[in-house]
């Protein structure tokens, strides 16, 4: 939170006083700088895994997103949550490079600890880097097999038609068969994913994604037309994947987000309306009142 010190003092002695508690530009630390633009080096940014910083994005003079600011830390499994409209896909879209902010930006922290930003990069560059996205209908091969589905996927890492002519290695086998089992597909790995359930197939789908190793895995309403038993095996399989990954939930089902969140965060007209626990923001009367309370 931003603090002011007001001095209260006369001509040259205040000019004086203001000169000896503000350093020069050359005296701040390189890392503490402001770049053009407003964008500052290392320190200056968050260290968190991803920061969506300052952005907003407009459509045809509609303001989709408005100053949002977000950190998520690495391994944290977060919730978003708000109303139709309140600018959740947007902010989606905007983290993994399908639509560019008309301000601020979205950086991450790889592996070496390197602040990257995305917001100039195109959406398969971001998936490079490792963001997955997982979209509320399930996209799956129909006509192959589970475990082909799983196979595909993990050639798109590499290119599909040399990866397809080449042999899996014991070590690619080991990973498809370790996938499988996470998102609790083993036992039907040759059976076509046509025959899958709804929520199987959503299952399948994250395991794709999976293949791709991401850092960041971005979810959109992953229980949507699921039963009682698919939700609950699903909860599990989220909690399941953070802490490894750092997992987004966007959900309109406030009994699964109890059921999974530690942190939600409520976006309301495309800016930030609270953050916090589930017990702080379902109690919050701004919530109830846009959210909640509909």
């Amino acid at each position: 939170m931003a603090m002011s010190t007001s001095i209260q003092n006369s001509g040259a002695a205040e000019s004086a006083a203001d000169s000896a508690i503000q350093p020069s530009p050359e005296a701040v630390a390189p890392e503490l700088r402001v770049e053009p633009g407003g964008a500052a080096h290392g320190l200056a940014r968050p260290r968190a895994h991803l920061w969506v910083d300052n952005v907003s994005v407009s459509f045809d003079g509609f303001k989709a997103l408005t100053d949002l600011t977000l950190t998520l830390d690495k391994g944290e499994l977060r919730c978003i949550i708000g109303p139709n409209g309140a600018g959740k896909t947007t902010l989606m879209d905007v983290i993994t490079g399908k639509t560019r902010p008309d301000q601020g930006g979205v950086y991450l922290l790889n592996e070496d600890r390197e602040q990257l930003s995305l917001t100039e990069r195109a959406e398969h560059e971001v998936a490079q880097l490792g963001i997955g996205r997982k979209f509320q209908r399930p996209t799956v091969f129909a006509g192959h097999t589970v475990f082909e589905n799983i196979e595909l996927s993990l050639a798109s890492r590499r290119g599909v038609f040399h990866s397809l002519l080449a042999l899996l290695s014991p070590v690619q086998r080991d990973k498809m068969d370790e996938i499988l089992s996470i998102v609790g597909l083993s036992r039907r790995r040759d059976e076509r994913a046509g025959l899958l359930s709804h929520g199987e197939k959503q299952w399948l789908e994250i395991g794709m994604l999976l293949a791709l190793d991401p850092s960041i895995l971005l979810v959109d309403e992953p229980i949507a037309g699921m039963t009682h038993q698919e939700t609950e095996r699903t909860a599990e399989l989220l909690q399941s994947l953070a802490g490894q990954r750092t997992v987004v939930v966007v959900e309109h089902d406030m009994d699964f987000i109890r059921s999974i969140a530690k942190t939600v965060t409520v976006l309301h007209q495309g800016r930030v309306l609270a953050e916090g626990s589930m017990d702080k923001v379902q109690n919050d009367p701004r919530v109830i009142e846009v959210y909640l309370g509909e």
